[in-house]
């Protein structure tokens, strides 16, 4: 048991090390937002956030 929860925090830390690579080693460097209003591909297709339309 204590096994398999060393090794699944150990694979939970190597996955945000290695998404935030970007982040970390770029001068200036950050996550690209999720944001629905931040894609143009969103945006050209007609697609918005429900927060918009109220």
């Amino acid at each position: 048991m204590l096994l398999t929860i060393l090794l699944s925090v150990l694979f939970i830390a190597v996955a945000v090390g290695l998404l935030g690579v970007k982040v970390f080693c770029v001068k200036g460097g950050r996550f690209p937002s999720g944001h629905v209003h931040d894609n143009p591909e969103l945006r050209r297709r007609g697609i918005g956030c429900h927060h918009d339309r109220c």
